[in-house]
């Protein structure tokens, strides 16, 4: 990046638990298109458990390729992106708004494959979801080996039939969003937009072996 480097954020640091996480069978049942928040999140976590059992054997790239469909199904990308970029998103060009939404998308996918690549037998429980002002919030816990919780909860949207994860929060507290925001202003008073596409599409190159495909 020139460079203003790309951190893990606490979120994610929490949710790799070490060398791996087990996602506890949740309650709320499987749908073609998910009913409520808490079935987006179930699916989530259904894929991310099959790749961490199969993650030495799927390798970096396979685990990659395997979760970035389940995580451009499950989160608001575009609305991410743009909260993470702030008010400099206004005076974005389409192509601009459509590289940057992109190279994001690349990065969480990456970073989840980096993170969540073996399974150690921990849990991640869904405990509920409450109503919120944008929408519900899908409350869950991680437990670690040591039996000691974590919190990691949810915001859910929901965008026509389905419900999608539009920020992430760690300890009821800590956004997923907001700490992008900050790390990304940084780069952005550098470089502009396209020094933070291309720093995402770098980090998401290095972390999975593969090459961002030209908009």
């Amino acid at each position: 990046m020139g460079r203003t480097t790309l951190s893990k954020t606490l979120v994610w640091k929490a949710l790799a638990l070490g060398a791996g996480l087990g996602l506890g069978m949740l309650s709320y049942p499987v749908h073609a298109t998910p009913a409520s928040g808490g079935d987006t999140v179930q699916g989530l976590y259904e894929v991310l458990l099959s790749t961490m059992k199969n993650g030495r054997i799927l390798g970096q790239s396979g685990r990659f390729t395997q979760l970035d469909l389940v995580i451009r199904r499950s989160f608001d990308i575009a609305s991410m992106a743009r909260l993470s970029v702030g008010p400099s998103w206004a005076g974005l060009s389409e192509a601009q708004r459509q590289q940057m939404t992109e190279s994001f998308a690349r990065y969480i996918s990456a970073t989840y494959a980096d993170r969540f690549d073996s399974y150690a037998g921990q849990k991640l429980e869904v405990t509920g979801e409450q109503p919120a002002a944008s929408g519900v919030m899908v409350k869950s816990q991680i437990i670690k080996a040591s039996g000691e919780p974590v919190k990691v909860d949810y915001m859910m949207h929901r965008n026509g039939d389905s419900w999608l994860i539009s920020d992430i929060y760690l300890d009821g507290a800590i956004s997923e969003v907001a700490t992008r925001r900050s790390e990304f202003s940084t780069i952005l008073r550098n470089e502009g937009i396209d020094g933070l596409i291309a720093a995402l599409n770098r980090k998401a190159d290095i972390l999975t072996g593969t090459t961002a495909k030209a908009l």
